[in-house]
Formats: structure tokens, sequence, C-alpha cells
């Protein structure tokens, strides 16, 4: 079932893809739309901003060089094959700008298991994640921006061990540093790196794991839309792993956009075929 999902979500992609930009095609020329989208973008107001992809897996905390009075509602569903069970995602999401160049967000993401081939974890509230991100370089002429950022996450236990034990088990710790650049007018690459750092109450030591996600995306002529790839890339203890992840955003109204990724892992060790949602809505500032 899980390789017909990912099938039926890949002939999606490609197709509405590929409406979108006959529809485009027929209007008006690319170079014009393009020209258009970009200059609404980055010249609406200052301090000067490059329009960048941003990856929908693992997503950036605000647009890089955001602009004061920015803000962003996010919701994501998605579901794991891990072989013995499977594991469903939900995550609710804030973020938004104080000052200009500086992003904020609060985020809750949750893991509801079922069991199929024996025990399956404990539903819980995965942790409170609080992050922060500033971009000190925003290069109009080479279309590149550079940032860096911190997550911080109050790790918590399954809800069934609310009353036994504490609710928080442990900090997660994740300073990162991203790099974005535009080629042209329509293609993207971003890098987004850090070592991911956790402390479990109770446990001698931490454990560390190296985080290194690099996308690759193509912006449909005169539009929020895109087609792409993300690689999210872990070393950890001398292993190293990597799920690969085609995806898709569509904006569906002014401030509405709809955000489609499956994910491919290069090992079924961990985890097999999975597949996310994101709904993402930006009100009026």
């Amino acid at each position: 079932m899980m390789i017909i999902r990912l099938a039926l979500i890949s002939y999606l992609l490609f197709g509405l893809h590929t409406l979108a930009k006959g529809q485009i095609d027929q209007d008006i020329p690319n170079v014009v739309l393009d020209s258009m989208y970009l200059s609404d973008v980055e010249s609406r107001d200052t301090p000067a901003k490059v329009l960048h992809a941003e990856p929908l897996y693992i997503d950036l905390i605000r647009d890089l060089g955001a602009r004061k009075g920015e803000k962003e509602w996010n919701l994501g569903l998605g579901l794991t094959d891990r072989e013995r069970f499977d594991e469903y995602l939900a995550l609710v999401e804030y973020e938004w700008a104080p000052i200009d160049r500086l992003g904020l967000e609060v985020e809750l993401p949750f893991s509801l298991y079922y069991p199929i081939n024996g025990n399956a974890p404990g539903n819980r509230l995965n942790s409170i994640k609080v992050a922060g991100q500033y971009t000190f370089l925003v290069s109009e002429r080479q279309k590149t921006s550079l940032a860096i950022g911190y997550i911080h996450e109050f790790e918590m236990n399954q809800f069934s061990d609310y009353r036994e034990d504490r609710v928080f088990s442990g900090n997660a710790y994740n300073p990162f540093f991203i790099a974005a650049k535009r080629w042209g007018t329509n293609y993207h690459s971003l890098i987004y790196t850090g070592p991911f750092i956790q402390d479990h109450f109770g446990a001698a030591g931490v454990n560390i794991s190296w985080q290194i996600n690099s996308n690759f995306h193509y912006m449909i002529s005169g539009t929020r839309n895109f087609i792409g790839i993300e690689f999210n890339k872990a070393f950890e203890n001398g292993q190293f792993d990597m799920v690969i992840r085609p995806q898709m955003r569509l904006g569906i109204a002014d401030n509405l956009l709809i955000g489609i990724v499956t994910g491919v892992p290069v090992s079924r060790e961990n985890e097999r075929f999975s597949s996310f949602l994101r709904l993402i809505y930006e009100p009026g500032h």
C-alpha cells in the first residue's frame, strides 16, 4: 500500500507541475512573469531580501532575510512505515519576524503509533520546540543568503507515563547554519547543517548526530509553486543514514499554500517509505 501511495503522490506532483507550467506558458512569457514576481517579493520593502525556495520537510524558522511583521502558521500531517508499526505525525507551528532578518518559531510535534508486527511506542507530544534564526548576509548581486540559528527542544515522555514519571524527559540542542543561492530566476539550492545533541534525564552522557540537509528546487515561472528534492543526511556513531524526499509546493490562494512530500530511505533499517503534507497559511501584515 505504501508503494501505491508513493506512486500516486509522484503522479500528482508531475501532473500539477505540468498543468501549472502549461497554463502559465500560454498566458505570459516566462521572463516577464519571473521579473514581475521576483520584483514584487524582493523590492516590496526594505531591507534587501532574496527569494529562496524553502524546503518542506526540514523547513526554515522564517524566510531568509525576513522582514519585520512577517508571520506564518503551519499544519503538518505525515505517515511513516517503520516495519513493526506505523507512525502518524502531526505538528502545529507558528513563526514570525519581530525585527528585520530575525525569525522566531514555536512548534508542537506529535507522534501517534499503530502496531503492525509487535509492540509500538506510546503516543506522545514529542517536545515543545522554540527556535530563532538570523540572516546575517543578504547579497542581491550574488542572489545568496546566509543565516545561523538555534532550536531548543524540551523533550517529553509518552502520555501514559505522565502520572508515574515526569512530563519532560530531557533536552535537545540544535545550532545550525544555512547557505542558500538562487541560480538565475528558477533554480534554487540550499544547505542546512548542524549538530543535534540530546541530553536525557537520568542518562550518562549525551547523544550527538551531525545533520546535513541539502536541497534543490525548481520554482515555476511567475508563481510560488515549485518542485524539488531534499536529501536529509545524518551521521551518528560512525554510521550514515539518508532519506530522499521528492516534494512539491502549490499555491491555492494568495496566502495559502500546500506542500506534498514523499520519503524514500536509502537504508530500511529505521524506516521505510513515508509521506508528509504541510499546509502553510500566511496572515497579512
